[in-house]
C-alpha cells in the first residue's frame, strides 16, 4: 500500500485505503468509456496541470510494471489533493473522483513484481530504470528519448520520496543528483538541441549553426546583472548568477538579457533558437560553404538593418536620437546581438501589443537606453546611481510593461460592446498605436507612469441588463474617426469624384450647344460656360474641407494644433473660393472669351482680363505644381519621406505629416504604364458617355423643357414649376448613376485585354494539352535544369558536355518521378499510368535518352510493322523512316540495348552470354556495312515480339514480395520461352544463323554438350530495383498501344502535369542551393474545422440516403478505383488499415486540415530531395537517395534549418479535455498529424486556472507542441497578459499568438481550406529569390502573391461558377493589379510575406474588431503604406477550396461585402485614397471598395429608373409627353430610356473569366464553357449575387452589423428547406425583388394605353430578369427544389415556423418572431442618423397610394386633395378593424368565445354592406379592388419599416405588438407569392429532373449519376 508523504499534514491527505465507495463522475468517466483513445493524463483539469507529467509516466510504465504505475497515480492524486483540498477548480472534483475510482481498482489488481513492499519495489524499479534508460542512454538513444527518460527518472524519484520518505539509499541518491544535474541538458527542444549532451545532432554540426551559437555564447566583458534580491545566493567564479534564483547560470547573451530585464524563460528559449536560425541562414548566403567558426561581419549588420529599419524611421520621424549606440570601445558584434536579442525578446512576449509596432519601438527605445547604461556604467542624471533595469525578476516585463498596455486595449474593446457600439466611441489597435506617432508618448515615462494620459481612468458601473462594463471618461480617437456614412467615399476618393463631376458638367454644356459637337468647345460662348466647372470644383473642395472637419471632430482632442489649424485654414480658403469664383464668373459675362482668344489675350493684354480669369489661374497653381511633382516621382518620394523641418513645412499644406503613407510613389516607368492605361480607359469611357448616354438625351430634354403641360392625372402640388423639372430629373437621374458606374465595366474590358496580353507574354498556357506536352517534352529537362537546378558560378560560361546533360537528366528524373509518385499516392493515377509516366533513374546503360513510356507509346509496335512491311532494299531508307520520329528512334535503340542487357543478366552461363554477344556483333556489323536487311528477315519480327511479350510477362513483378518465389515456380516456362526466342533469332530472323551455331560448337566445352542450351538462369537479379524497372519499362515499350496517348486519364493529373511543365518555360529566378535559399515558415490558423472525417461521418446518410463516401465515389470514380488498387496492395486484408485509408481518401478530397497539412509538408519533402541533389560529386541516382544515410541526415538537418510549419490550433487544449466526441476526435486527429509529421508544430492557447492572492483566476499561455512517441510534447510555454483573442477579430489574433513560434525570413500564410502539390514545392527556392530582386529602385518586395487553383469546381454547377469567378480573380485579376496598376494587396492566403519586415510593422494581418473584418487585405494596405511592394507570380500555384452550395456562397459574399463596407470607413483606405497619385488612386478604388459601390449603384439605378417612371406614369406626365407630336418624331427618348439596361446585365463582367480560360485552355474551350455556363443559368446566379453584394455593403455602411459568417466547408448534397432560404434571403433579395415587381407591374398597367408593349419590354427586360433572379434563384439552385414531397415538407415546416411564438432562448430557426427581432438588430444599434435615413427611405412606399387612388374609377377623375385624404380614411379604417380583431382575439378569444364570434360576424356584415354600397352607389369596380391592393399594400409596408426604425417609441405608445402582427401578415403573403411557383413546377416531374441536370452537369461529365444519388438508390455497397 502506498504511504503518504511524511512532509505533509496527515489531516490534509486522503486515507490510505479506499474503504468508502466512490461516487461516479459522469463527465470524466463517460469521456474515457466512450472514447477508447482518451488518456487520463490528457484530461487533467487546467488547475491540476502540474500532475499531467506524473500521469503520463504512469501510463508509460503501465505495461512494464503496473504496480509502479499505480504508485505514480497515487502520488499524482496526493499532490492534487494537497494543492486543491476543497476541489474548487473547474472539473477538479470529477477528476479526483475518477482517479479515486481507478486507484481503488488498481490497489487490488496490481501485484508487486520486484519486492515485497511498495518502497522496495519503487527503489528497485528506479535503479533498474536509471541503469537501463539513463546511464547508458546518451550513446544509444536519440536526444528526444533521453529528454523523456530524464523527465521520467525525475518523476520516479519524487514518487519514491513519497512512498519511502525516510529511507535513503546512497546509490539512489547519487543517481537522483546525477539526473537533476543533467536534466536541463535534455529538455524538449524545437529544432536545435542546444543543451543536449551526448551524440551531437546533425543540425548542430552545420558550420553556420555552430558559428551563430558561438557568437551568442561570447559573454566577455559583460557586467553581472545588477538585480537586487532579498535572498543571498552562492557565487561562482566562472559563471554569472542570478541572485535569489538558485543555481541558474548564464550560457549566452539571451540568458544575460533574461536575468537583466525580467523576461520569461520560455520566451528566452524560443527567441534564442529564433535568433540562431536567423543568423545561420543569413550567414550561409554570404560565404562559400565549408568549415568556419565565426559569423561573417556583414551577417549581423544585415539583420540589424532589417529589424531596426522601422525603429530608426520612427526615431527620425519624431526627431529623437536612436538609443542604438556603439561606443568606440565596444565589442561591436556582441552589442549588436544584444540589441537584436532585446528587440526579439520584447516582440516575443508582447502578445497583442505586437499589433502596435510603434508601441514596441517605444518600449525598445527605453530598454535599449537601459541596456546601454548598464553596459557602460552610465550615471542616472537625477539619482546619480548607476543605471539599472527598471524591471527585474522573471515575468516582471510581462507584469509591468505588457499587461498595463494590454489592460488599456481590453478596456477599449469592452466599450465596443460586442461590435454594436459606434467605432467613434472606442479606440482600436490603430488608435492606440498612433498615440506613439507623436512625442506625447514620452509622457508615459520609464518605468511607465500608470497615471499618464494613455492609461484611461475609468469610472465603471455594471449595466444590469447587459452585464457589461460601461466606461466613464473616454479618450479621443487618434488622427482618424471611423464614422458610419457614405460620405467617406467622397472624402477618401475626392479627386475621382471631382474629376467625374466636372467632366460630366463640361460634356453636358458642350452637348447642350447648338451643334452638339465636341468642336463646339472652341466656341467662345461654350468655352465661357465650360469655365464654370471651376465654380463646381470650388464647391466640391468646400464640401471636402467641411467633411474633413465634421468627420474628424472626435479626434481633435488628440490632434496636433498644426493639423487643426490646417483643417480650419483649408475650410476658410475653400469658403473664400466659393465666394470669389462665382462673383468673378458673373463679372466675366461682360467680357466673354474663347479658348484661342483666352490664351492670346493673356500674352498681349493680360491687364484687361476679367477677375474670373485671374482667379482661375491662381486657383489652378496648386494643381499645376502637383502635376509637375507627379511627373517627378523620385523627387516627390524624397520630399514626402524627408524628416527635415523645412520640407515638412513646405509639404504641410498639400499633405500633412503622417508616419505612414509617405513616399509610396512608383518609379517613372511604372508610373507611365498605369497612367497610359487609365488615360486610354478614361478617353473611352468619356467618349462612350458623351455619345451614348448624354448627347441622345439633350434633344428630348430641350423639347420636354419647352413643353407646357397643364393636365395631370393626380393632384399636382406644384403645377407652375417651369421646364418640367420633375420629368427632367426622372429621365436624367438613372443616366447620371450609370455615368458614375460604367467606369467599372470599362475597367473590366481594359483589364481583360491588358491582362491577356501580359499573360501571353508570360508564356501562360503554352502547354495546355497532352499533345502540346508531348511535342515539347524533349525541351523539358533543359528547362528544368535552367530553372530548378542551381548553377555553379562558372556554369553560365562553360559548354555543357554530354556528361553534364546526363547528370541534369538524372536530377530531372529524381524530381519528375517524385512528382509522379506523389500523384500515385494521391490516387490521381493508377499503377500502370505511373509506370508510363516515370523517367528511368539511370540511363548510363543506354546510349540514348530514356523518355517516359507515355511518349513512346506504340512506337515499338509501329516500328515492327514498318520493318515487317518494308519493301525497299536499302538499310538507309528504313532507318530514315524510323529516324523521322525522334521518339521512335529512341525507343528502338533503347529497346534493343535493354533487351540485350536483360538477356545477358538472365543467363548464368558464360557460353550462353557469348552467343548473345555474337548475335549483337552480327547486328552491329551488318548495320555498319549497310547489309542489315539482307542478313535479317524483318518478316519474322512479329513472331519474335510475341515471344518476348510472353517472357516479359513472366519476369514483370506484380508484387515485389512474391516476385522471387513466382520466378522460381515459373522457371521451366521462362527457360522454354528463352530457348524459343534464341531459336527464332538464330534460325528464323538471321539469314546466316548457322554462323552462330558454328560459333556455339566451337566455344562449347566437351563436358557441357549434354547440357541443354540457355537453361542456366540467374534469378537473383530480381532483387535489384533497377533491373525490375528495366523489365517493366521494356514490357511497356513492347505492349502499350495508342491508348497511352491519353495518359493520364484523370483531369486533375493532366492539369498538374501541363501546368508544371509549362511553368518551367516561364520567367522565374534561378534556384539557389538549398543551403543558400531564404529560410521560411508556413502558418495555418485553425479553429474547429474538420481535421479528418470519421467513419460515422463517411457513412452517415442525408435525407436522400446519400453518404459523403458514396457521393465522392461517384464524383471521383477513377480516383476511387486507383485507391482500391493501392490500398489492397498495402492493407492486405487488414480492415483497420483499409478504413483508415478510406477516411484519408475522403478527407483529402474535402476542405480538411489533414489535406492542408499533407500539402504543406510537401515543402519539406521537396527540400530534402533537392538538398540531396545539391550534394557535390558524382552521385549515382538510382531512386534510392533516401537510403544513403549521409545524404538523408544532412538533408534533414538543412531542411530543419530552412523550413518550419506551425498550425495554430487555437482551442487544441480545450478539445483535448472536452467531453464532446467531435472535439475529442479533432484532438486525436491533430495529435496523429503531429506523430505522422515529426517536423509539424502545433501552437495553441492554454487557459488555466491558477490561484493568485487566494483567488482563482484564469491565466493564458501560448504553447508550442510537437509530436512525441505517442503523445504531444510541450516545447515552449509563454505566459500572456490575458486572453489573446478577447480584443479584436479571432483569426488574426490566433495567427498573432502563434507567429512567435515561426522561423525564417519569409512566412507563407495558408488557410485551412488549402492544398499544395509536390511539384509546386520544388519551385519554392525560386519564388523566395523574388525577395532579393529590387523593384522600382532599391525597394524589394514585401509580399509575394501566388496564384491559386480552385479544386472544388467539379462538385456542382454552382461550384463551377464560383471556381471560374475566383480563378479569374486570382490569375488575370491579380496579374494586372500587380503590373501595371501597382495596387495588388493581400487578399488572403497563400501569399508569402517578408517575415522580418512585417513582424516589425504590426504583423501579417490587422485585428481591430469589425473594422478589420477582412483582416487579410489590411496587411496589404499596411505593407503598402509602410513602403512595401506587393508582387504577383504565376509560375507557382497553391490549391484552394471554395464554397460549393448556394447558401454557403451567399454567406461568403455577405461576409466579403460586410468587410468591404467596413474597409470604406477605415483609415487605411482613406490614406491610400488620398496619398496615391490620381491614376493609382483610380486603380485602388475600382479594384477594392469601388467594385462594391458599383454593384450598389447598379441596383440603385434600377430603383431610381423605376420610381422615376412611377412618378411619370401616375402623374400623367409620361402620357402627355409621349402624345406630343414633337416627341413622337424623336426616337432619342426611347434610346435613353433603355440605355442603362445593357449595363445591368453585367455580362461584360465575365470577360476576365473568358479571357483567362482562353489563355490557359484555348479560346474555343473558353467559348464553349461560356455558352455552357449561360445554359446552366450562370447569369441568374451572378445577378443574384449582385443583390447580395449591394445589400450587405450598403447596410454595413449605413447601420453596421458586419460580422464573421461561418460558411461551412462541407459537401452540399442536401436540400435546403424553404424556411431556411426565406430567412437567409428575405431582406436582401425577396423584399427588394417584390418591390421591383410591383413597380414594373404598376408601370405596365398605367402606361399600356399609350405605350407599345415592345417599348415596355425593350426598356424593362433586364429588370424583369433581375426580379426573377432575385426571387427564384435560391429555389432553382437548391437540390431537389422541385421534388413534390420535399415541397410538401417545406410548406409544413414553413407554416410551423411562422406560427411559433418567440421569446428568450428561442432560436431564429425555431420561430418567426425570434428571427424577425434578430433581423432588426442593426436598427437597434444604429445611430439617430441611420434611423432618420431609414425613415426617409421608407417614405417611398407612400407614393403608390398617392398616385393610384386618382386612377380609381370610384374617384371619377377628381383631382382634389380630398381623394387622397379619403384614401387615408380607408387605410385607417382597415387598420382599426384589424386592431379590433386582434384585441378581440386576445380579450375574448378564450373566455368569451361567443362574444368574439358575434364581433367577427358584425364586422363581416359591416364589411359586406360597405362594399355593396361602394359598388352600387359610388361606382367601385373590380379593377379598383386590385388597384387598391397595389396602392395600400406598400403603405402598410411603410408603416412596418417606420415602426421598426422607431421601435422605442412604438413600444412606449403600445403599438409594437400591432406592428409585429402586421409584419407577420406581410411575411405570410410574401411567402405565398414565392411558394406558389415552386408548387406549380413541383407538379411536373420533368422539372425536377431538368433541375438536377442543371445543377450537377459538371459532375455528370465525370461520371456522377446524380439522379440516382438524389433518389437514394445505391446499387452497390460502399467498398466495392
Amino acid at each position: 500500500m502506498a504511504s503518504s508523504s511524511g512532509t505533509k499534514n496527515p489531516s490534509e491527505t486522503p486515507q490510505r485505503s479506499f474503504s468508502r465507495r466512490m461516487s461516479r463522475a459522469p463527465t470524466m468517466l463517460n469521456t474515457l468509456e466512450d472514447d477508447p483513445t482518451a488518456v487520463d493524463s490528457e484530461l487533467v483539469p487546467s488547475s491540476l496541470s502540474f500532475i499531467t507529467p506524473i500521469l503520463r509516466v504512469a501510463n508509460e510504465l503501465e505495461h512494464i510494471n503496473p504496480r509502479v504505475a499505480y504508485l505514480c497515480r497515487f502520488h499524482a492524486f496526493e499532490k492534487a489533493h494537497y494543492l486543491d483540498p476543497t476541489s474548487s477548480g473547474r472539473g477538479v472534483r470529477q477528476f479526483k473522483t475518477y482517479l479515486l475510482h481507478r486507484l481503488e481498482k488498481e490497489e487490488v489488481e496490481t501485484k508487486r513484481m520486484l519486492a515485497k513492499n511498495d518502497s522496495r519495489e519503487m527503489q528497485k524499479f528506479y535503479q533498474w530504470f536509471y541503469e537501463e534508460n539513463v546511464k547508458e542512454g546518451p550513446t544509444k538513444r536519440k536526444p528526444e528519448e533521453m529528454a523523456k527518460n530524464y523527465q521520467m527518472a525525475s518523476i520516479l524519484y519524487d514518487v519514491l520520496k513519497t512512498v519511502a520518505p525516510s529511507e535513503k539509499v546512497d546509490e539512489i541518491e547519487r543517481y537522483a543528483e546525477e539526473v537533476e544535474r543533467k536534466k536541463e541538458h535534455y529538455a524538449q527542444y524545437n529544432i536545435l538541441p542546444l543543451h543536449t549532451s551526448g551524440a551531437t545532432s546533425p543540425i548542430m554540426e552545420l558550420p553556420e549553426i555552430k558559428a551563430a551559437v558561438s557568437a551568442l555564447r561570447r559573454l566577455d566583458n559583460l557586467p553581472k546583472p545588477r538585480i537586487q534580491s532579498t535572498e543571498s545566493a552562492p557565487s561562482k567564479s566562472d559563471d554569472f548568477l542570478m541572485p535569489g534564483h538558485g543555481d541558474k547560470s548564464i550560457h549566452d547573451l539571451l540568458d544575460w538579457l533574461w536575468l537583466t530585464f525580467g523576461f520569461q524563460k520560455g520566451n528566452v528559449a524560443n527567441q534564442r533558437e529564433h535568433l540562431i536560425l536567423l543568423l545561420a541562414n543569413i550567414d550561409t548566403r554570404n560565404r562559400l560553404h565549408g568549415e568556419y567558426s565565426h559569423l561573417n561581419s556583414e551577417t549581423i549588420q544585415l539583420l540589424m538593418d532589417k529589424i531596426f529599419k522601422n525603429y530608426h524611421s520612427w526615431c527620425a520621424y519624431l526627431h529623437i536620437h536612436s538609443n542604438i549606440k556603439f561606443p568606440s570601445n565596444a565589442e561591436m558584434q556582441q552589442l549588436e546581438l544584444l540589441y537584436i536579442g532585446l528587440y526579439l525578446l520584447i516582440w516575443g512576449e508582447a502578445s497583442n501589443v505586437r499589433f502596435m509596432p510603434e508601441c514596441i519601438c517605444y518600449i525598445f527605445h527605453n530598454m535599449a537606453k537601459e541596456l546601454h547604461g548598464i553596459l557602460y556604467g552610465n550615471v542616472h542624471p537625477v539619482s546619480g546611481d548607476h543605471i539599472q533595469a527598471a524591471h527585474h525578476g522573471e515575468e516582471s516585463f510581462l507584469r509591468e510593461v505588457i499587461t498595463p498596455i494590454y489592460q488599456v486595449m481590453l478596456k477599449e474593446a469592452r466599450r465596443n460592446k460586442g461590435g454594436t457600439a459606434s467605432h467613434s466611441k472606442w479606440r482600436n489597435y490603430d488608435d492606440l498605436n498612433e498615440y506613439f506617432w507623436t512625442r506625447e508618448c514620452f509622457k508615459l515615462g520609464w518605468p511607465m507612469n500608470y497615471e499618464a494620459d494613455f492609461f484611461v481612468e475609468e469610472v465603471t458601473h455594471t449595466d444590469e441588463h447587459r452585464h457589461q462594463v460601461v466606461s466613464g471618461r473616454t479618450k479621443p480617437k487618434t488622427n482618424f474617426v471611423e464614422v458610419r456614412t457614405f460620405w467617406h467615399l467622397f472624402r477618401s476618393f475626392d479627386r475621382m469624384w471631382i474629376f467625374f463631376i466636372l467632366a460630366f458638367q463640361a460634356m453636358v454644356i458642350i452637348a447642350w450647344s447648338p451643334t452638339g459637337s465636341v468642336i463646339a468647345f472652341f466656341d467662345p460662348d461654350v468655352f465661357k460656360d465650360v469655365l464654370s466647372i471651376f465654380i463646381t470644383a470650388a464647391l466640391l473642395n468646400f464640401l471636402q474641407a467641411t467633411l474633413d472637419i465634421i468627420l474628424s471632430w472626435k479626434a481633435w482632442g488628440s490632434m496636433k494644433y498644426t493639423q487643426i489649424i490646417r483643417y480650419l485654414l483649408k475650410f476658410a480658403v475653400a469658403a473664400v473660393w466659393v465666394i470669389v469664383l462665382p462673383i468673378g464668373y458673373s463679372s466675366s459675362v461682360q467680357n466673354p472669351t474663347g479658348l484661342v482668344k483666352f490664351f492670346s489675350n493673356w500674352a498681349r493684354n493680360w491687364q484687361n482680363q476679367s477677375l474670373y480669369s485671374y482667379a482661375v489661374v491662381i486657383y489652378m497653381i496648386p494643381n499645376v505644381l502637383a502635376a509637375l511633382l507627379f511627373m517627378l516621382p523620385p523627387l516627390r518620394r524624397s520630399m514626402e519621406r524627408s524628416n527635415w523641418r523645412i520640407v515638412i513645412l513646405l509639404m504641410w499644406w498639400a499633405q500633412p505629416k503622417l508616419y505612414v503613407g509617405r513616399g509610396m510613389h512608383e518609379g517613372l516607368f511604372s508610373l507611365l504604364k498605369y497612367t497610359l492605361f487609365w488615360i486610354l480607359l478614361l478617353i473611352s469611357k468619356l467618349a462612350f458617355s458623351y455619345y451614348v448616354e448624354i448627347l441622345p438625351l439633350i434633344e428630348p430634354t430641350k423639347l420636354i423643357m419647352g413643353m407646357r403641360i397643364t393636365s395631370y392625372e393626380w393632384h399636382e402640388f406644384f403645377p407652375n414649376v417651369e421646364h418640367n423639372i420633375g420629368v427632367v430629373i426622372s429621365i436624367w437621374a438613372p443616366i447620371v448613376l450609370v455615368y458614375f458606374m460604367d467606369a467599372q465595366i470599362w475597367y473590366a474590358i481594359f483589364s481583360t485585354i491588358v491582362g491577356g496580353i501580359i499573360g501571353a507574354f508570360s508564356h501562360l498556357g503554352e502547354i495546355r494539352t497532352l499533345g502540346m506536352l508531348r511535342s515539347r517534352f524533349e525541351a523539358v529537362p533543359n528547362a528544368f535544369s535552367e530553372r530548378l537546378v542551381p548553377s555553379s558560378k562558372e556554369g553560365s560560361r562553360r559548354n555543357h558536355t554530354e556528361e553534364d546533360e546526363r547528370k541534369n537528366i538524372a536530377k530531372f528524373s529524381q524530381v519528375w518521378n517524385g512528382f509522379i509518385s506523389s500523384m500515385r499516392e494521391e490516387d490521381l493515377i493508377s499503377n500502370k499510368e505511373k509506370d508510363l509516366l516515370l523517367v528511368p533513374y539511370s540511363s548510363g546503360d543506354v546510349s540514348v535518352v530514356q523518355w517516359p513510356p507515355f511518349l513512346l507509346a506504340s512506337k515499338i509496335p509501329i516500328a515492327l510493322d514498318m520493318a515487317k512491311d518494308f519493301r525497299g532494299r536499302e538499310d538507309a531508307d528504313l532507318f530514315r523512316k524510323i529516324k523521322i520520329d525522334d521518339y521512335m528512334y529512341s525507343a528502338v535503340i533503347e529497346f534493343y540495348e535493354t533487351l540485350r542487357d536483360i538477356l545477358l543478366g538472365l543467363w548464368d552461363d558464360e557460353e550462353d552470354k557469348l552467343v548473345v554477344h555474337q548475335i549483337c556483333r552480327e547486328v552491329k556489323n551488318s548495320i555498319g556495312q549497310s547489309r542489315f536487311l539482307s542478313e535479317f528477315r524483318m518478316s519474322e519480327l512479329p513472331q519474335l515480339s510475341s515471344k518476348l511479350e510472353k517472357l516479359l510477362n513472366f519476369l514483370k513483378p506484380d508484387y515485389v514480395d512474391d516476385l522471387e518465389a513466382n520466378l522460381e515456380a515459373n522457371k521451366p516456362h521462362i527457360i522454354n520461352v528463352l530457348q524459343d526466342i534464341m531459336e527464332i533469332i538464330i534460325h528464323d530472323v538471321m539469314v546466316k544463323g548457322d554462323v552462330i551455331e558454328t560459333y556455339q560448337h566451337r566455344h562449347q566445352n566437351q563436358d557441357d554438350k549434354t547440357r541443354p542450351k540457355f537453361s542456366t538462369l540467374n534469378l537473383s537479379l530480381v532483387k535489384s530495383r533497377s533491373w525490375r524497372e528495366k523489365v517493366v519499362r521494356l514490357h511497356l515499350l513492347l505492349t502499350v498501344k495508342e491508348s497511352a496517348i491519353n495518359i493520364p486519364m484523370n483531369l486533375d493529373a493532366r492539369r498538374r502535369i501541363t501546368f508544371f511543365t509549362n511553368s518551367l518555360f516561364m520567367n522565374m529566378p534561378s534556384a539557389p542551393k538549398v543551403r543558400d535559399m531564404l529560410s521560411f515558415s508556413v502558418l495555418t490558423p485553425y479553429y474547429k474545422e474538420e481535421v479528418l472525417y470519421s467513419d460515422e461521418e463517411l457513412n452517415k446518410d442525408n435525407e436522400d440516403g446519400i453518404s459523403v463516401l458514396f457521393y465522392l465515389q461517384k464524383i471521383y470514380p477513377d480516383e476511387w478505383g486507383n485507391f482500391l488498387e493501392r490500398i489492397h496492395a498495402s492493407a492486405q486484408g487488414n480492415e483497420t488499415v483499409f478504413m483508415d485509408g478510406v477516411r484519408q481518401w475522403v478527407s483529402y478530397r474535402a476542405q480538411t486540415l489533414s489535406r492542408t497539412v499533407r500539402g504543406m509538408m510537401y515543402y519539406r519533402q521537396a527540400l530534402e530531395l533537392q538538398c540531396s541533389l545539391d550534394m557535390p560529386g558524382d552521385v549515382m541516382f538510382d531512386g534510392h537517395y533516401h537510403g544513403k544515410q549521409e545524404f538523408t541526415v544532412h538533408s534533414q538537418a538543412v531542411a530543419d534549418m530552412k523550413f518550419t510549419y506551425v498550425v495554430s490550433c487555437q482551442v487544441y487544449g480545450a478539445q483535448k479535455k472536452s467531453s464532446e466526441m467531435r472535439d475529442r476526435s479533432c484532438y486525436q486527429n491533430i495529435l496523429n498529424l503531429m506523430l505522422k509529421y515529426p517536423s509539424l508544430r502545433v501552437a495553441y492557447i492554454d487557459e488555466r486556472e491558477e490561484t493568485v492572492n487566494e483567488k482563482v483566476v484564469k491565466v493564458y499561455y501560448s504553447v508550442l507542441l510537437k509530436g512525441g512517441e505517442k503523445l504531444d510534447e510541450e516545447i515552449y510555454r509563454i505566459k500572456l497578459p490575458g486572453s489573446p483573442i478577447a480584443i479584436g477579430e479571432g483569426k488574426p489574433e490566433n495567427q498573432n499568438h502563434a507567429i512567435i513560434f515561426t522561423r525564417g525570413e519569409a512566412l507563407q500564410t495558408i488557410d485551412m481550406n488549402q492544398d499544395n502539390y509536390l511539384e509546386e514545392a520544388f519551385k519554392l527556392r525560386n519564388i523566395l529569390e523574388e525577395f532579393l530582386k529590387s523593384r522600382g529602385g532599391h525597394r524589394k518586395p514585401t509580399i509575394l502573391g501566388l496564384r491559386e487553383h480552385i479544386f472544388t469546381g467539379s462538385v456542382s454547377s454552382l461550384a463551377w461558377f464560383m471556381s471560374n469567378q475566383e480563378t479569374s480573380f486570382v490569375t488575370i485579376g491579380q496579374r494586372i493589379l500587380a503590373n501595371p496598376l501597382k495596387v495588388r494587396f493581400h487578399y488572403g492566403h497563400p501569399d508569402i510575406f517578408d517575415r522580418i519586415f512585417h513582424m516589425t510593422r504590426g504583423g501579417i494581418s490587422k485585428a481591430s474588431k469589425l473594422i478589420n473584418l477582412s483582416e487579410d487585405i489590411f496587411s496589404g494596405f499596411n505593407s503598402t503604406l509602410r513602403g512595401g511592394i506587393v508582387t504577383h507570380h504565376e509560375y507557382m500555384q497553391v490549391g484552394k477550396g471554395r464554397d460549393v452550395g448556394m447558401n454557403q456562397i451567399s454567406l461568403f459574399e455577405a461576409k466579403v461585402s460586410n468587410g468591404n463596407g467596413e474597409q470604406t470607413l477605415s483609415r487605411d483606405v482613406y490614406r491610400l485614397g488620398r496619398r496615391f497619385d490620381f491614376y493609382r488612386m483610380l486603380s485602388f478604388y475600382f479594384t477594392t471598395v469601388g467594385f462594391y459601390v458599383s454593384s450598389m449603384v447598379t441596383v440603385l439605378t434600377v430603383y431610381v429608373f423605376l420610381y422615376g417612371r412611377l412618378y411619370l406614369v401616375l402623374s400623367g406626365l409620361e402620357k402627355a409627353i409621349l402624345d406630343n407630336p414633337s416627341i413622337q418624331q424623336s426616337k432619342s427618348l426611347e434610346t435613353a430610356l433603355a440605355s442603362q439596361s445593357a449595363f445591368q446585365l453585367g455580362l461584360l463582367l465575365v470577360l476576365p473569366m473568358v479571357m483567362e480560360i482562353g489563355l490557359e485552355k484555348g479560346f474555343r474551350r473558353a467559348l464553349g464553357e461560356f455558352i455552357i455556363m449561360q445554359l446552366q443559368l450562370a447569369s441568374v446566379f451572378f445577378t443574384f449575387q449582385l443583390g447580395t453584394k449591394a445589400h450587405y455593403y450598403g447596410r454595413t455602411i449605413l447601420h453596421g452589423g458586419a460580422k464573421y459568417r461561418a460558411t461551412g466547408r462541407g459537401f452540399v448534397v442536401f436540400h435546403a428547406k424553404f424556411a431556411d432560404n426565406y430567412r437567409l434571403y428575405s431582406r436582401s433579395h425577396f423584399v427588394k425583388g417584390l418591390e421591383l415587381m410591383i413597380l414594373l407591374v404598376v408601370y405596365e398597367v398605367y402606361g399600356h394605353s399609350y405605350r407599345s408593349s415592345s417599348v415596355y419590354l425593350f426598356v424593362t427586360f433586364s429588370m424583369w430578369f433581375l426580379v426573377a433572379s432575385w426571387l427564384f434563384a435560391p429555389f432553382i439552385f437548391n437540390p431537389s427544389g422541385f421534388e413534390w414531397q420535399k415541397t410538401v415538407d417545406d410548406w409544413t415546416d414553413w407554416k410551423r415556423w411562422m406560427g411559433n411564438r418567440g421569446g428568450i432562448g428561442i432560436q431564429p430557426d425555431r420561430s418567426w418572431e425570434s428571427w424577425w427581432d434578430g433581423e432588426q438588430e442593426h436598427l437597434i444599434h444604429t445611430g439617430i442618423r441611420g434611423r432618420v435615413l431609414e425613415i426617409l427611405l421608407s417614405l417611398r412606399f407612400l407614393i403608390y397610394q398617392y398616385g393610384i387612388v386618382y386612377h380609381l374609377n370610384i374617384a371619377h377623375h377628381s383631382k382634389s386633395v380630398l381623394v387622397y385624404g379619403l384614401s387615408w380614411l380607408v387605410m385607417a379604417t382597415v387598420l382599426v378593424v384589424l386592431k379590433m380583431v386582434s384585441m378581440g382575439r386576445r380579450k375574448f378569444g378564450i373566455d368569451f368565445q361567443l362574444m368574439f364570434r358575434i364581433l367577427k360576424g358584425l364586422l363581416f356584415l359591416g364589411f359586406v354592406s360597405v362594399i355593396t354600397v361602394l359598388f352600387v352607389v359610388c361606382g367601385l369596380t373590380i379593377a379598383d379592388v386590385f388597384s387598391g391592393i397595389l396602392a395600400f399594400m406598400p403603405t402598410g409596408w411603410a408603416f412596418i419599416l417606420i415602426g421598426q426604425a422607431c421601435r422605442p417609441l412604438m413600444r412606449a405608445v403600445g403599438f409594437w405588438d400591432s406592428i409585429k402582427e402586421l409584419a407577420r401578415a406581410y411575411e405570410y403573403v410574401m411567402g405565398l407569392i414565392l411558394f406558389m411557383p415552386v408548387v406549380v413546377l413541383s407538379w411536373f416531374p420533368f422539372v425536377s429532373e431538368f433541375q438536377t441536370r442543371l445543377l450537377f452537369n459538371q459532375a455528370f461529365s465525370r461520371g456522377l449519376q446524380i439522379s440516382r444519388i438524389l433518389a437514394g438508390k445505391k446499387d452497390s455497397p460502399a467498398f466495392n
